[in-house]
């Protein structure tokens, strides 16, 4: 299979830079795949997981946003916040949601309340799928 090059960067770091065979993103109208020869593009991310695949190997990361771009045989996720899951604190999420949903019980209805709801969505996602793949 045809690899292209992956770099995963965040403000603080540089946390991945590899070739891939494919690459798994949180899009914010949804999952995409990427595979070498894609489209280019340009995608807004919303909070959620990120995957590398080459050969049987899967690295995952955890994002809280960001741009991703695939151009020329190369794929650059710029991340707002990202580690990677064995780094990410799951506690501090937990905690992270809690505090969200007693700000949503301050906030009056309208598109901030609905941005708001949604990205509380995403973090109880994040936190389920981690959750569940540490307690096996």
């Amino acid at each position: 299979m045809a690899t292209f090059l992956m770099n995963l960067v965040s403000p603080e770091r540089l946390l991945f830079a590899e070739q891939v065979d494919q690459a798994d993103l949180p899009g914010t109208e949804g999952d995409f795949g990427v595979l070498s020869g894609h489209a280019p593009i340009v995608a807004v991310l919303r909070p959620g997981l990120v995957t590398a695949i080459n050969g049987g190997e899967r690295r995952r990361f955890v994002v809280l946003g960001g741009l991703a771009e695939f151009s020329s045989e190369a794929l650059t996720v710029l991340a707002d916040t990202a580690s990677t899951v064995e780094e990410f604190d799951v506690a501090e999420l937990r905690e992270r949601i809690e505090v969200m949903q007693q700000e949503l019980t301050q906030q009056p209805a309208g598109d901030e309340f609905d941005r708001a709801v949604a990205r509380l969505d995403h973090y109880k996602s994040i936190h389920t799928m981690l959750t569940l793949t540490t307690a096996f």
